[in-house]
């Protein structure tokens, strides 16, 4: 039987309460981190086809531009996640699919290794792949081209914004463009 003075009686001892705060704090360490693992709902939408966590500005719809109604390329460009400078000019007369992506966009995530596959079956076929980051820095870019196997560079452009007005000035800033 032990005994406990009466004015020790609710008071936690130090070697207690540095156990107690030890152990609350990585409780809440183990929460943030596997709620950080957890699939986001924008993603698990994504993939269940119901689209509800992705909004876009003017609702969900494909846009395709005949070829009598086109224009004059877009001209756009900007330093890609490898450091390098990309030109518009370098890709004329090839079928350019330009993504816009973040690294924290769920659809973005679930797309990736579909667009590398498309890729790798055309880029022998003057098919040109581009990402263009909106939100990132290069590194963020590099470590989300690593993880979902991505090899075709992108344009960081977080800073600048010249590839997204480029594009915004001819198309909504999710549209998609195509040739026939």
């Amino acid at each position: 039987m032990s005994s406990t003075h009466p004015a020790d009686r609710g008071r936690v001892r130090p070697k207690r309460l540095a156990r107690r705060l030890g152990a609350a704090a990585l409780a809440a360490t183990l929460g943030i981190g596997l709620a950080a693992c957890a699939p986001d709902s924008a993603t698990q939408d994504f993939l269940d086809g119901t689209n509800k966590g992705y909004i876009a500005a003017d609702g969900f719809r494909v846009m395709e531009f005949p070829e009598d109604e086109r224009n004059a390329p877009i001209v756009y460009g900007g330093v890609t996640d490898q450091g390098e400078r990309f030109d518009s000019a370098e890709t004329l007369g090839e079928v350019v699919v330009v993504n816009f992506w973040y690294a924290a966009c769920g659809p973005c995530r679930v797309e990736a290794s579909v667009l590398e596959e498309v890729w790798q079956e055309y880029q022998d076929q003057d098919v040109a792949f581009l990402g263009v980051n909106t939100r990132d820095q290069a590194e963020t870019s590099l470590a989300f081209a690593e993880t979902y196997g991505v090899s075709y560079p992108s344009i960081i452009d977080i800073a600048t914004g010249e590839a997204k007005l480029a594009f915004a000035a001819v198309v909504p800033p999710q549209a998609t463009r195509r040739r026939s």
